[in-house]
Parts: structure tokens; C-alpha cells; sequence
């Protein structure tokens, strides 16, 4: 018989949080000894408490006693018929639920990470993300989760995850604040400029942000209907604009479709557009001025203890974006990118026309 069980308590589990009995100490006030309080409350009797906790009805009684002797003001007043709680009390059991729960949630989250994930997880996400990226780890994690039923809802609309049951939002950029929720970042993109080789010949390369102003955009439309803006940065240099727009739409990967038919310039994850990149079908724009890095969230309920099927998905989207795979991928979308000599354009028409005069001279 060890410490615990040689103090009258029980190893039992029981399914009220109140019985739910930490290890004892021997200074201060004892979380034990608030919970036993906060049993006896409930019960209304030391009798009930005691059968409800498996322990003797002295224990429970003595246990109490110290309680109050530490805090120094009655919690109960007991009578032969009745057993009252005092406005001291009162104060002093709030506190002692907050314990109880305390307790509960600790136990469920080390039973909760034992147990192997199951039932139907409901994701929502941008259709783009799916289609592009994720789409081979759903497969993979169908066949090492078989108990789990992945149901998956593609769609850029703003889901509520809490009236609308779902277990998990994949989102990019900005998240609303919202205290209901809770998020974990699970990757970041990195985002360029780019347009079709066929679309720059027919319309010219842009040499600076302020250029951009005279080409066909394919910007991405936002929640509110707008096209959202183009952000550059370069080192400390900043510029910010919305150009004229061809065709706006809340599907990046669309936007980049239309680029590579020669419709414009798009804003695209570089990790979609690599590929095209190295057939050269795509071609980067401006590519030291760099839009702002877009971070990519995992969002779920947050006023509840996350279900072992949620961070197991969780978890795998963190691998797939950590994995050397996907670092190869953001590797080689730099380099293909740096591997494209920026030269504005002024500069070269003032060396042609030097050119010229030069010629000229020399004729004369």
C-alpha cells in the first residue's frame, strides 16, 4: 500500500469530476482536501460523500476540519438533520470546482492522447490548397487512420466551425479575432509575382512596382467583394497598389491558370508556381519586390479539449510541410526565382542610346 492509498483514498476512477483525488500534501491547503470538500457540498452529507468516494466517513470529517482550520472560517455548518453551507463556503467552493475541473481536464487529455483516433472528421478548406498540395496526404492518412471518416468541404467561404459542426478549418493569411477559436500555424508560402513569357513580350516587362499600373492584373478577390491589393517590399522599400484588374477571383490557383494563358499577372505561391517555373512557362515579375509571406493556420473549436482525430490531422499537416519534400519544393522555387536577372529596363534604353551616339561619332 503506497502513501496515497495508506490516507484512506482509493485509486478508483469514478465518472463525476469530483472524485477525482490528487496526490496528497502535507503543507498549505491541499487540492485533496478542497475536492473532498467540494464532494461533501454536493452530496449534501459526509455520509454520501464518503460511499460516493470509498472512503471512511472520519477521513472525510477530519479532512474537511483541517481545511478549515488552515482557512481559518467555518465552510459547513453541520447539525444533527441538516448540513448548510456557510457564505464563506460558498466562496470557497467555486474555487474548488475550478480545482475539480482542473483536474478532469488533465486526466482527459493524458487518456485522450491514448486513445486511437475515430469517427468523422470535418475539415473545410480552400479548394486550391486541396487540389495543389494536400491532396496525397489525405490519402495517406485515410490508410493509416482507418477508424477515421475524412469528410472534406472545398470551398473559400468563411465557415463557422462552431454552428456549423466542424472540426477543423485549414486557413490562409489573417485570421478574424475570434475568442471561440484557437489556431496553430502549420506553414508559411512564400508568394511572387509572375506572368506567361508570351504575355511580357506582347506588353513589356515591368521595371518597377509603379509600372505595374499599366498591365492586366488577375488579383484575388476578398470577403468583401474587393480585389485585394498588391503589397511589395524590397529591403525597407515598401509600395502598395492595386493595378487594373482583368479578372479578380477568390481561386489563386484559377489566377495562375489565367497567367499562363497569357492573361496577365498573377500573385502566386511560389511552391505552385515552381514547376511551371522550370518549364518556363511562367516567368517571375519585379522578382526582388516580394509580396508579404502568407501564413497558413489550422483552426478548431478552442473551448473544448482537442479530439485525438483533430491533432493527428493536425499533426500530419505539420510533417507534410516540414518533410524534405516540401523543403525541396520551397528550395526550388528560390532558386528559380533568384536564377532570373532583374535589370530595369531605363537603365538599359539609356546604355542603347549611348550606344547610338557613339556610332554616330565614330561614322562621323
Amino acid at each position: 500500500m503506497d502513501e496515497y492509498q495508506s490516507r484512506g483514498f482509493t485509486r478508483g476512477t469514478e465518472a463525476t469530476k469530483m472524485d477525482m483525488i490528487v496526490p496528497f500534501m502535507e503543507q498549505s491547503i491541499q487540492p485533496n482536501d478542497l475536492l473532498l470538500f467540494a464532494r461533501v457540498a454536493e452530496m449534501g452529507s459526509f455520509s454520501r460523500a464518503a460511499e460516493r468516494l470509498g472512503v471512511p466517513k472520519s477521513t472525510v470529517s477530519r479532512r474537511v476540519s483541517a481545511l478549515e482550520s488552515r482557512l481559518g472560517e467555518r465552510l459547513l455548518v453541520r447539525s444533527t438533520r441538516k448540513l448548510s453551507i456557510t457564505e464563506f463556503g460558498e466562496a470557497v467552493l467555486a474555487h474548488a470546482r475550478h480545482v475539480a475541473e482542473d483536474v478532469e481536464a488533465a486526466a482527459s487529455l493524458a487518456q485522450n492522447r491514448q486513445v486511437q483516433p475515430s469517427g468523422t472528421l470535418r475539415v473545410t478548406m480552400p479548394p486550391d490548397l486541396a487540389h495543389v498540395v494536400l491532396w496525397p496526404m489525405f490519402a495517406e492518412f485515410t490508410r493509416a487512420h482507418p477508424l477515421v471518416r475524412l469528410e472534406l468541404d472545398l470551398t473559400a467561404r468563411f465557415v463557422d466551425l462552431i454552428g456549423e459542426n466542424f472540426d477543423l478549418a485549414i486557413r490562409p493569411g489573417t485570421l478574424r479575432d475570434d475568442a471561440s477559436l484557437a489556431a496553430r500555424r502549420v506553414a508559411t508560402f512564400s508568394v511572387g509575382l509572375y506572368a506567361s513569357p508570351g504575355y511580357l513580350k506582347r506588353r513589356g516587362t515591368p521595371a518597377t512596382p509603379d509600372d505595374l499600373m499599366r498591365h492586366d492584373a488577375l488579383l484575388i478577390l476578398s470577403r468583401t467583394g474587393d480585389a485585394v491589393p498588391w503589397i511589395l517590399f524590397r529591403g525597407e522599400e515598401h509600395w502598395q497598389g492595386v493595378p487594373p484588374a482583368r479578372a479578380v477571383a477568390n481561386s489563386p490557383e484559377l489566377l495562375m491558370r489565367m497567367a499562363l494563358r497569357g492573361a496577365g499577372i498573377a500573385a502566386v505561391n511560389d511552391a505552385f508556381a515552381v514547376e511551371h517555373l522550370k518549364r518556363k512557362a511562367l516567368v517571375p515579375v519585379l522578382p526582388r519586390w516580394r509580396p508579404p509571406p502568407v501564413p497558413l493556420w489550422a483552426v478548431f473549436p478552442g473551448r473544448r479539449l482537442l479530439p485525438t482525430k483533430t491533432r493527428v490531422f493536425i499533426d500530419a499537416l505539420v510533417t507534410l510541410f516540414t518533410s524534405p519534400e516540401c523543403q525541396a519544393l520551397e528550395h526550388g522555387a528560390r532558386t528559380a526565382r533568384d536564377a532570373i536577372d532583374e535589370s530595369p529596363a531605363e537603365p538599359a534604353k539609356v546604355t542603347r542610346v549611348l550606344q547610338r551616339k557613339r556610332k554616330r561619332t565614330q561614322r562621323k
